[in-house]
């Protein structure tokens, strides 16, 4: 079974809909025959490598609320992440273009580490403070799921696996994809959305009955 999976390093729910279905794919009982894909997908491509301000004054910009209402909302996102335990830092968060970022997801994938470094960044990201459009930044990262960090740094100045984010954000607009986390089952079928963990091993069965 393929199993693709769209996201963002900086998508709040996408880390939280991603530890769901880990959780479900372990009580899978046919987990070994799983082949899971991460696809890049970007939340915002017009982004700047490194936006100024807050997390909490961009939503209120970017969804036209005050920043108590913004604050609000993270609180909220924090709080599922909690149950699913994860430890959101949201106040601290340094947004920014996750364009390079994807890049060094598709570097990592390979070499069969794909799953290793978007754990890694996503962490990074909610739990850090992890600039996550600064190069320099994400190469110091690079050793911790096994990639050399002046390899990761050298394929960053590049222009290495930019035509690998644009094919996945192309397939994601074929399957009329436009909000993320989105996870397809062997071409066949989708679930949009951080779901529950009953709903993703529903989905794990009904694409292994129709294998």
């Amino acid at each position: 079974m393929q199993v693709e999976i769209w996201s963002d390093i900086i998508c709040p729910w996408c880390y939280i809909g991603k530890r769901r279905f880990e959780t479900a794919l372990a009580d899978f009982a046919l987990k070994e025959d799983v082949h899971v894909i991460w696809r890049s997908f970007e939340l915002d491509p017009d982004a700047p490598r490194q936006r100024t301000g807050t997390l909490e004054e961009m939503l209120a910009q970017k969804y036209n609320v005050s920043p108590q209402e913004a604050a609000a909302m993270n609180a909220r996102v924090t709080a599922v992440a909690r149950e699913t335990g994860l430890d959101y830092r949201l106040s601290g968060a340094r947004p920014g273009n996750t364009f390079d970022a994807h890049r060094l997801l598709h570097f990592a994938a390979s070499r069969q580490l794909g799953e290793r470094a978007a754990e890694r960044l996503m962490h990074g990201y909610f739990s850090e403070s992890l600039p996550v459009g600064d190069r320099a930044a994400l190469a110091r990262l690079a050793p911790e799921f096994g990639i050399a960090e002046s390899e990761a740094q050298a394929m960053l100045e590049s222009d290495a696996y930019s035509g690998e984010v644009r094919a996945d954000e192309a397939r994601a607009a074929k399957f009329g994809i436009t909000v993320v986390p989105f996870f397809v089952f062997d071409e066949k079928s989708g679930i949009s959305g951080a779901q529950p963990v009953e709903v993703f091993a529903e989905a794990l069965q009904q694409a292994q009955k129709s294998a």
